[in-house]
């Protein structure tokens, strides 16, 4: 393949544009200019500038791990876009026949690659068990079903890195590997959403619609955005098998999901009973408990609630009287936070053992707003040391209450209605108010019956709902339930036998006690959009009280027909049913997901091949609400664990470590990240929301604080590489973009290495078969020993599931093994007439195999690049290198030299004291000699074989050996590098003493000076005072060596003639 000079690299292979949201203050050229380009001199310049740079921060100190990202953006120089603009139909193979463009620019590499992997059917099983290196194994995974409400944002990212990283490394393995695409309805928050954008649009609410025309509004939504979110997988690289996509609503999920409801009824796990539920009064709809945030408050605080027309004080503690009857001048004051549900209590309860009431044990309390009599009963639940120790009892409104009021006998009160107004049982003075206006005309009938007592400030945790922002409440409702206790025993024990694998293991014990205190499930959610349950109503002429046990369960009607009939005995077209309006809980058919997409409850052959899956991987935020209920149902269900190995990452929060939130302004579409964006365009997408007026506000400032700039184009493979080189056992991640273009760079510097070999190859290179290959020079054989260990590395981190050692150890091979010591060393033999033939098949190998190891988190470059190198002979190529072999660590065997690269290693350390002593001393362009010595043979033997390349990588001229014992030169410098060899570089000559000293002694003064305030300031804790002793570190160091800098300039004044003796 010939590969033209990228002098010659000119338009139409492409266009060149400013970055998108970066204007440039010129426009850049694409002629061609003689011995090098504009951009050569620019890419010069900035590199100087670079340099010039780091001396400055070393010169300061250690520079702080992480600057804020505003910084870093500030810094950012917008990098030109290189469009490929070579006519390619969708789905074709992309042309690689061009030469590449002179830097690495995400936009031409990632064009046309993703059409063409999924038009040949690389992502099929189907295709893979074609492969030679096919290995006849399995591989099946699911993608966690998004919400289809809207777009990802980074944590499903992360989550998509992870899984296509795994994915892509089983499949060139030669694993049969299918991976599952899918949405989840979401059906509170795309009824929320549809809701909202019904009213902004039309000024019509849900209810003054039918419900089929709801729904159609529904799907007509989801068919306008739900797209969004497979573009996105797109763009992320994500090599899902589209062709089994599945989605929560499709007819063959609805058969699974109605399966399902009737198989757990009949086997008696789900029952219909009137039990308190977590309710949202503005949805007016059971939610589920991870849609319930808990908000700390630490003392008073107004809230705005939607409903409510004025704000609302929470965090206060109210004390409230109730008399003792018979006795006037004696009561019982009780402390609550929820004065609203007064009207709802049934008892005073105490501990049986607190002193202050055993005289009261028995009696009866007067009700400060009824003046009905309550009992005061004893509770060993009860807090003594809390407030006054008597605690108001609202069974209907309180989980807690519910409990107690059921093991004394007590009657709930319901007094607070489904649309969080008050019921009738408050009587007519408080019924139909909003519960937090009925708060306020309730305290002020106590101060006006003299029983308030007090108001103080009482840090809580507020209920909150996700969806609405509301108050939940605790509402007593006839619901759906799962009973969870018998199978949660088993999901419990599959850990505990070590059938099911937790990891890190670490969250077994959250699993573990989850599971030993779960209560059942309501799985009622009183929506239109959703899973409509299976279940209805014998509706019976004289049986209307008794309406809650005529519930039948059928998979249609005529099935529930006649199980209707068999319990009345009567004809069953003489029945008259009503299907329940309500839906399943979301979560009820998300559990079902690794074998209902499979093709349950049919014996399809994908679920007979794929499953049980061979992984599950997701977020540690749904270990309990999604997996724990995946491995409930798919054991009771399926008979069998829906996977046997479970893979948790952490929580993706931004780099001041909150939560993403919308109403925070800090979720981030990936797409933004990849591409670019300007702030500007940041901001409308805001508006374009569903925030209210305040939230708008607040996170239209915290975009502007967080990317002052926009954010600067990084490209598909630099996310992905920065968001898998996150460990799951580091706590969460706290992703900045900053650190994506610091991965943005490195995808620049392997670009830039490929450039150098492709060069070095030429246009009729012909590769040697790998197995022949062998090392013609040590340094040769050091490179391939280090890719041979860089393939064993990238092998152990994926068979454990540790990305973060595949990303460490290739970005180490790439750039510090590969970039900055072999292609260094290997410049100057490549110059020599004739050259040699060992280093460009030594290059060529490095280019295949890294790439193929890398290809699983850096796809489209890997494969842009990949796709130019030459085949080597005797094998067929593989049509991409996403379905390459991936490189073992038993296929590198013959090049794995371990000793060789721990020998090796001294020599690094040899050169990075002589670049040391170079930068100390400020050589520029002088090459002095240098000299080894060494007491130790063995030594002396090691460095012989690297002489030239130590003076290569060393900046320095020739290296030899001054023999043992012997004295060192007069006018050079030395530096032990162990206590058996000593440097010495040469001075005399190249440095002049009297300009350089005056310069040393500035140094010295400023970085002194930095080193007395470190000194006087107060020590700090935790990791900033880490960072400052660091600091001192690095400042005493330095320190330490322009002091023996100082030293040796000073000998070689004292040694140079003076100028009037000359």
């Amino acid at each position: 393949m010939p590969h033209l000079p990228l002098a010659s690299f000119r338009p139409p292979l492409c266009g060149l544009r400013p970055s998108r949201g970066f204007p440039r203050s010129h426009t850049l050229s694409t002629q061609s200019e003689p011995h090098g380009s504009s951009i050569s001199r620019r890419n010069s310049e900035a590199k100087q500038k670079r340099l010039r740079e780091k001396q400055a921060a070393l010169e300061a100190g250690i520079a702080r791990k992480s600057k804020p990202f505003a910084e870093s953006i500030k810094a950012w120089t917008p990098k030109e876009i290189v469009l490929y603009e070579i006519p390619t139909e969708y789905g074709e193979k992309k042309d690689v026949s061009q030469p590449l463009p002179p830097a690495y620019s995400p936009w031409y590499v990632e064009a046309a690659w993703y059409p063409w992997w999924v038009q040949e059917g690389f992502f099929k099983p189907e295709y893979q068990t074609r492969l030679p290196q096919a290995t006849g194994e399995a591989f099946s995974m699911c993608i966690p079903p998004p919400n289809v409400t809207g777009s990802l944002h980074i944590g499903h990212a992360l989550t998509v890195a992870i899984q296509d990283a795994l994915v892509r490394w089983h499949r060139m393995r030669g694993d049969q590997v299918l991976w599952v695409p899918g949405s989840d309805h979401a059906g509170i928050a795309t009824q929320a959403v549809v809701e909202k954008q019904l009213w902004k649009d039309r000024r019509v609410r849900r209810h003054e619609l039918s419900r089929e025309a709801f729904l159609r509004e529904v799907w007509k939504w989801k068919e306008e955005k739900g797209g969004e979110i497979c573009e996105q997988l797109r763009a992320l690289g994500a090599s899902l098998d589209w062709d089994r996509e599945c989605f929560t609503m499709d007819a063959g999920f609805s058969v699974a999901v109605t399966e399902a409801f009737v198989r757990l009824y009949k086997a008696g796990l789900l029952y219909r009973n009137r039990q308190l539920v977590n309710w949202s009064c503005t949805l007016r709809s059971a939610i589920s408990d991870i849609e319930v945030e808990s908000r700390p408050l630490p003392g008073r605080m107004e809230l705005r609630l939607p409903g409510c027309p004025t704000p609302v004080s929470f965090g206060l503690l109210v004390s409230v009287a109730f008399p003792v009857d018979g006795e006037p001048d004696t009561e019982v004051v009780v402390g609550t936070t929820r004065p609203e549900t007064l009207p709802g209590d049934v008892a005073v309860a105490v501990h049986p053992h607190d002193s202050r009431y055993t005289h009261l044990h028995g009696r009866k309390l007067r009700h400060p707003l009824t003046g009905q009599l309550l009992p005061l009963i004893t509770d060993s639940t009860v807090q003594p040391q809390v407030g006054t120790g008597a605690v108001k009892v609202t069974p209907a409104h309180s989980p807690a209450d519910a409990e107690l009021g059921a093991r004394h006998g007590l009657r709930p009160l319901s007094v607070i209605a489904e649309d969080g107004t008050m019921t009738s049982l408050c009587g007519d003075w408080l019924q139909g108010l909003h519960r937090f206006v009925a708060r306020e005309k309730i305290m002020s009938a106590l101060r006006e019956r003299g029983l308030f007592r007090g108001l103080q400030n009482h840090p809580m945790v507020l209920p909150i709902c996700s969806r609405s922002g509301d108050v939940v409440e605790y509402l007593l409702k006839s619901q759906w339930f799962v009973r969870c206790q018998e199978m949660g025993h088993r999901a419990a024990q599959a850990v505990e036998l070590g059938t099911l694998e937790l990891s890190p293991s670490f969250h077994q014990k959250n699993w573990q006690h989850w599971f030993a205190h779960i209560g059942d499930w309501c799985v009622s959610r009183q929506l239109w959009w959703g899973h409509r349950i299976p279940a209805y109503l014998v509706v019976e002429e004289h049986a209307e009280g008794d309406r809650e046990d005529f519930w039948v369960v059928g998979r249609t009607e005529a099935e529930a027909r006649e199980v209707a009939a068999d319990l009345t005995g009567r004809p069953g077209a003489e029945l008259t049913l009503e299907r329940d309006p309500d839906v399943l809980d979301t979560w009820f058919s998300s559990a079902l997901f690794p074998f209902a997409a499979l093709g349950w409850p049919q014996e399809t052959p994908d679920l007979a091949r794929f499953y049980p899956l061979s992984l599950l991987e997701t977020g540690s935020d749904l270990l309990l609400f999604w997996v724990g209920r995946m491995v409930m149902l798919g054991t009771q269900l399926t008979g069998q664990l829906p996977f046997s190995k479970v893979l948790l990452h952490s929580m993706v929060r931004d780099r001041q470590g909150r939560k993403m939130s919308k109403s925070l302004g800090n979720v981030l579409d990936p797409r933004d990240i990849i591409h670019g964006v300007e702030l500007q365009v940041l901001q409308k997408k805001l508006q374009n929301g569903n925030l209210a007026c305040e939230e708008l506000a607040i996170a239209a400032t915290a975009q502007s604080e967080d990317f002052p700039h926009g954010i600067p184009e990084c490209g598909t493979d630099a996310l992905r590489f920065a968001l898998c080189s996150h460990g799951a056992l580091a706590g969460d991640v706290h992703l900045s973009v900053s650190e994506v273009l610091s991965s943005r760079h490195f995808c620049n510097k392997i670009w830039n290495a490929l450039r150098f070999i492709f060069n070095v190859l030429g246009d009729n290179f012909m590769p040697q078969p790998a197995e022949e290959l062998a090392p013609l020079s040590p340094m040769d054989a050091w490179i391939l020993s280090r890719l041979a260990s860089t393939a064993r590395e990238c092998e152990r981190g994926f068979l454990a599931r540790e990305l973060p050692l595949v990303t460490h150890t290739l970005h180490h091979f790439w750039l510090h093994s590969l970039c900055d010591v072999y292609l260094e060393a290997v410049k100057p033999v490549l110059r020599r007439s004739p050259r040699p033939l060992g280093p460009p098949q030594v290059l060529f190998s490095c280019a295949d195999v890294g790439l193929r190891l890398l290809a699983p988190l850096m796809p489209f470059m890997a494969e842009e690049l990949w796709q130019r190198l030459p085949p080597r002979p005797g094998s067929p190529l593989p049509p991409s290198i996403s379905v390459a072999p991936y490189p073992s660590a038993r296929s590198l065997e013959t090049w794995y030299q371990p000793e060789l690269e721990q020998s090796f290693s001294l020599v690094q350390e040899a050169v990075q004291a002589l670049r040391a002593l170079r930068a100390t001393y400020q050589l520029g362009k002088a090459r002095p000699q240098v000299l080894l010595q060494s007491s130790d043979p063995r030594e002396q033997g090691l460095f012989e074989v690297f002489l030239e390349p130590l003076g290569t990588l060393g900046h320095c001229g020739a290296v030899s050996f001054l023999p043992p014992g012997a004295a060192a030169p007069s006018g050079w410098v030395h530096v032990p590098l162990s206590d058996t060899i000593q440097v010495y570089m040469e001075l005399q000559g190249l440095v002049d003493p009297q300009t350089h000293l005056p310069l040393l002694v500035a140094r010295r003064h400023k970085l002194q000076k930095q080193l007395d305030g470190l000194v006087v300031r107060a020590p700090s804790e935790g990791e900033a005072e880490t960072q400052r002793q660091q600091r001192l570190s690095s400042l005493q160091l330095e320190l330490s060596k322009l002091d023996r800098a100082a030293f040796h300039l000073r000998q070689l004044m004292d040694a140079s003639p003076c100028p009037g003796e000359l």
